[in-house]
């Protein structure tokens, strides 16, 4: 059982590089990468606010290079979700004086299932804001959508809004949507579109963009959830669905190719999951 462990471990983290980079945002907000992994952190006069530590040595890594770039404590380190892809090695970003944040359900699940991690000092229902001088972040929590206790944080007075996960700017969402709430990603991206206007949007991977490529991606979206749910309720299996719901209109987006049936197999899965399509008396397969 062991090797098996050692073996996961090794396979988890194959997706990470340790090629790390700094680059800047807007004002004083940064973003950190990863290999195919980002986060967001803001300096101010006196102290540094983080967002998620990806891996243990990539934590290592940023928390070293604030200290010589910007000569900063880091005051404040906040988990955008539960997932451990982004929150593992907390404790190597966060020291004794850093307060760790996450949302209440990120952080019953973190420590329900022993992440190895920084567990939270402060935790959260609904909002958030987080005030250093004339700096502020602000997080939401936006309901169900990828993961647990999922929120997005928004950085003043750059306004740069962070979100993971569940808004993925260009790139198709992750192959089969392993995770993810696929209402709760329409209603969620409708809200912040809702929102006041933001001047950059980060995402946990992919592009930064804007809040038309928000607006695009939330097209793909509903796209991809119309034409699996109305396959369904026409009695269609999931590989008729992936050979009729061809979404070339999105044909350009990365990993169209390699992703789209599995899209469709997540939003199919989901459906039959979370809203029991296998029950409905009005889908003619159900009734043979």
């Amino acid at each position: 059982m062991k090797w098996i462990m050692s073996l996961f471990v090794v396979l988890s983290l194959s997706c990470f590089s340790n090629e790390y980079k700094i680059e800047p945002v807007k004002d004083n907000v940064y973003r950190f990468n990863t290999g195919h992994y980002y986060s967001v952190f803001m300096i101010t006069e006196s102290a540094a606010f983080v967002t998620d530590p990806i891996n243990s040595d990539a934590a290592q890594w940023l928390n070293a290079e604030i200290k010589r770039r910007f000569n900063v404590p880091i005051k404040y380190l906040a988990y955008s979700h539960n997932h451990i892809d982004h929150t593992q090695g907390g404790g190597f970003l966060a020291d004794s004086t850093t307060q760790v944040i996450a949302h209440r359900y990120a952080d019953e699940d973190l420590r329900w299932t022993d992440a190895p991690t920084r567990m939270a000092d402060i935790t959260f229902a609904q909002e958030l804001k987080v005030n250093m001088g004339s700096n502020s972040v602000e997080l939401v929590y936006h309901g169900p959508n990828n993961g647990r206790g999922s929120v997005s944080m928004r950085f003043m007075p750059a306004n740069v809004l962070y979100i993971v996960d569940w808004i993925v700017l260009g790139r198709m969402p992750y192959q089969d949507l392993q995770g993810y709430d696929i209402h709760g990603m329409i209603r969620s991206t409708e809200e912040v579109l809702a929102m006041a206007p933001f001047d950059v949007l980060v995402g946990g991977h992919a592009n930064m963009g804007t809040r038309d490529d928000v607006k695009y991606y939330l097209s793909y979206i509903k796209a991809l959830y119309d034409g699996v749910r109305d396959g369904m309720l026409s009695g269609l299996s999931v590989e008729e669905i992936q050979q009729q719901l061809t979404l070339s209109e999105f044909k350009s987006l990365p990993m169209f190719a390699q992703w789209r049936e599995a899209n469709i197999a997540g939003v199919h899965r989901m459906l039959m999951d979370q809203s029991y399509f296998n029950f409905r008396p009005d889908i003619k397969n159900n009734k043979d």
